[in-house]
């Protein structure tokens, strides 16, 4: 009678955990692989220069004599409210994509700590976008002042609400992505979240006024006014009977939206299944 040699069991020898870095680095790797990415950034920087040059060309309020900065020849609402558009829809789909596809299963669980893929997504988009809407607002500044050189209405860097427009100009970029991202997470449908994120970013801000409080509070909460506002460089008129957004409140609401929709969807992507 024969016995069966018994055969040791082995113990799965488990990997080093995952650091933060090695998160974004494949995050990185993922959005640079692909192809339509440096196109569509170079693309929406040229439309937004190219939004700056066309309005500083047509303006002909742009006078002879004593310049001041004209900050919607610089910052053109049609420009920059695409470039919003752009970068919330490509935040969006550094989530979406992955949901689709069934690559986010993978990818968790590699990571079992979801709600570090998430931080390590949003860090990334952050940067990009960053650099992006930097290069698009001083690239705007700069098109639009040789413009306006010309008919002796140009303006220094260093002028009075100059630096402020091209900060927040340039930071409009990646708040829109890490809002859109947020939405992702928190949608996991393309079409939800690109409608969702045109009606929140562009829209909604057109439905309320300054002439009354409780709508001019609302307006004030939205992304899209507050932009307007930071780039905006005289007060308003004293006899008017509409109310203003305060700079001070406007840069809050620039931190967060960002804030407020990353920590959500970190929240829920701990919690729910993918």
């Amino acid at each position: 009678m024969t016995t069966l040699a018994s055969v040791p069991l082995t113990t799965p020898v488990a990997g080093p955990p995952v650091r933060f870095g090695d998160l974004l680095a494949s995050e990185w790797i993922k959005l640079r692989s692909l192809r339509s990415t440096p196109w569509t950034i170079a693309l929406t920087v040229l439309f937004v220069v190219g939004a700056a040059a066309v309005a500083s060309l047509t303006d002909k309020t742009a006078r002879f004599g004593p310049a001041d900065f004209l900050p919607y020849d610089a910052y053109p609402a049609a420009g920059y409210w695409t470039l919003m558009l752009l970068a919330s829809s490509m935040g969006a789909l550094t989530v979406v994509s992955e949901y689709s596809s069934g690559l986010i299963r993978t990818t968790t669980v590699a990571v079992p700590a979801r709600g570090s893929v998430v931080l390590a997504k949003a860090a990334v988009t952050a940067a990009l976008w960053t650099a992006v809407g930097t290069a698009a607002s001083t690239g705007s500044f700069l098109v639009s002042q040789a413009i306006l050189d010309g008919h002796h209405a140009s303006v220094p860097i260093t002028h009075p609400g100059v630096f402020r427009a091209l900060v927040a100009s340039a930071l409009l970029a990646p708040v829109c992505a890490l809002v859109g991202l947020g939405l992702g997470v928190l949608l996991r449908h393309a079409a939800g979240t690109m409608v969702t994120s045109v009606f929140t970013l562009l829209m909604l801000p057109t439905m309320f006024s300054e002439s009354n409080r409780w709508s001019a509070d609302i307006k004030h909460a939205l992304v899209a006014a507050a932009w307007n506002r930071l780039v905006r460089t005289w007060e308003p008129d004293p006899g008017s009977l509409g109310y203003t957004a305060t700079i001070p409140g406007s840069w809050i609401v620039y931190a967060l939206w960002p804030l407020i929709t990353v920590a959500l969807a970190v929240l829920v992507v701990r919690r729910r299944d993918v």
